[in-house]
């Protein structure tokens, strides 16, 4: 079970920024920091493809409204990413089940994800785009620190992790509402833009 802290710390950064967590995973193995990173991460095919769709990733994370869209496309990748992540890094280890490593980094990622996408909604609701420059920066840089740190303490960054994860959670509850007016108002906007329309066309 030794594996079993990096991958919840390795899904937990996967449902925030998949490509990140396959980018820095497979550059500490092909360094030598690591053991236990799989060959398969350490690939230069899947570190160049990683890489890339982190920088598009990095660009489309601070822009308001395209974050969330981006999130909305990464609900399925995000959990899928954190799950093979998981189960390759039980299948180097040999120390936990592939499937229920699978389970574990799928379903931490699919729970950090929806703390993301759901706080980046409840930003959006807000006119000025700062803050999703300084929450997407602010994301960027806890993956980065805590994968690192997990290299060398993984059952402390694990703590971190499910603490950072509960937080999230309690902190979504709390903006479901906020997130809920938005969408009412925006539902709005819409069908009053539509009714608009109609008003302006010229009889047939």
């Amino acid at each position: 079970m030794s594996v079993l802290p990096l991958v919840f710390t390795s899904g937990w950064a996967s449902g925030i920024n998949a490509y990140a967590v396959v980018l820095l995973l497979g550059v500490f193995g092909a360094t030598g920091v690591s053991d236990e990173v799989p060959e398969a991460l350490q690939r230069p095919d899947v570190l160049i493809a990683a890489g890339v769709l982190f920088l598009c990733e990095a660009v489309a994370d601070k822009i308001p409204y395209v974050d969330s869209v981006w999130d909305s496309v990464h609900t399925v990748i995000r959990p899928v990413s954190g799950a093979v992540v998981g189960a390759l890094l039980a299948g180097q280890s040999g120390s936990l089940p592939d499937l229920a490593a699978g389970a574990v980094g799928g379903s931490t990622a699919l729970a950090s994800h929806a703390v993301k996408a759901g706080t980046r909604m409840a930003i959006n609701t807000s006119p000025e785009p700062f803050s999703n420059v300084v929450m997407s920066t602010a994301e960027d840089l806890g993956v980065g620190g805590l994968i690192s740190f997990a290299m060398f303490y993984p059952e402390a960054a694990a703590v971190i992790a499910a603490v950072l994860l509960v937080i999230g959670l309690f902190l979504l509850f709390f903006l479901v509402s906020r997130i809920r007016r938005f969408l009412r108002r925006r539902a709005q906007r819409r069908e009053e833009k539509r009714l608009a329309g109609r008003a302006g066309a010229p009889p047939p």
